[in-house]
């Protein structure tokens, strides 16, 4: 083989005890970029970031793919990223990923203009209540989520309803981590949440994301559905717009919008560490990736 790429993963995917559903999706994920790299005699491994026995220095490029726990051992996966940087090629590089993190990389994104989900950031350890918090801003309903988090993790929708309810849970996240709180739209129930996927600064596909029932939540964890889309050129012109004003440019990500009443769209998120990238509805990304990716070799 020409090269070996390392897919970047975690115990729960590189030696999955019992293949369920979840794990099927992802192992065909890597099979089609897999197949899509041999095409350049581009070998791949799936190994777990914290295995102490890899050897990194035989890979051309690890490329992050699924380490989904990374989140809930930020502080050990950012010491393994230093440990190992030297070692191998990261994609995206790790000026990326460290910009990517946190998720005030929002507050960047609308200083170049972009729209976003009104959202504000609270720094861990803040002294004031949610109460407080509720009562200083100016929407009825609002999310709250960690500003480091992946898979809904630690998301609540709140209003007068239900605030009380989740003072325990606010309490316990804002004294471990950063938080931000984001408006409300109906239209996440409404219409959904749309993912453009971009590789190497070109739009390849999109998937619409919806919550089931009353959920807010569109992550299939909480029983959301995938359904197929098709962007329109102001869609694609934004998400092109928004990878290509990063710098430096991801070779890989993910754009999720939402509506706001008006039927603007408005940024969520920006996925460029480790973003479900939808192969298996589009293969052909996969093949515009492995491309990419064989000009970096």
């Amino acid at each position: 083989m020409k090269a070996l790429i390392y897919l970047i993963s975690e115990s729960r995917y590189t030696d999955p005890p019992e293949k369920d559903w979840n794990v099927e999706q992802i192992l065909l994920e890597d099979e089609l970029i897999t197949k899509a790299l041999a095409s350049y005699d581009i070998q791949t491994e799936r190994v777990d970031w914290a295995d102490t026995s890899v050897d990194w220095s035989k890979a051309d490029i690890a490329l992050f793919r699924t380490p989904w726990d990374y989140f809930v051992r930020i502080s050990e996966f950012k010491e393994w990223m230093e440990r190992v940087e030297h070692q191998v090629r990261f994609i995206n590089p790790l000026e990326t990923i460290h910009w990517n993190f946190h998720k005030s990389y929002l507050q960047d994104l609308e200083e170049k203009g972009f729209p976003i989900v009104p959202s504000i950031f609270i720094d861990q350890g803040d002294s004031r209540s949610l109460t407080d918090i509720a009562e200083s801003i100016p929407w009825n309903e609002f999310i709250i989520k960690p500003c480091i988090s992946g898979g809904g993790f630690g998301t609540y929708r709140i209003g007068p309803h239900n605030l009380a309810e989740h003072i325990e849970d606010y309490n316990a996240l804002i004294a471990e981590r950063d938080m931000m709180v984001q408006e409300f739209h109906p239209s996440i129930q409404a219409r959904g949440e749309v993912s453009h996927m971009v590789m190497g600064g070109t739009y390849t596909h999109s998937i619409l994301k919806r919550a089931k029932g009353e959920d807010f939540r569109v992550q299939d964890d909480f029983g959301g559905t995938v359904h197929p889309y098709e962007a329109q050129e102001e869609e694609i012109a934004l998400a092109e717009a928004v990878f290509n004003a990063c710098d430096p440019m991801p070779v890989y990500g993910r754009l999720d919008v939402m509506w706001n009443e008006s039927g603007e769209q408005m940024i969520s998120e920006l996925e460029i560490i480790e973003p479900e990238l939808w192969f298996r509805e589009h293969p052909p990304a996969a093949e515009v990736l492995a491309a990419h990716l064989n000009t970096l070799i």
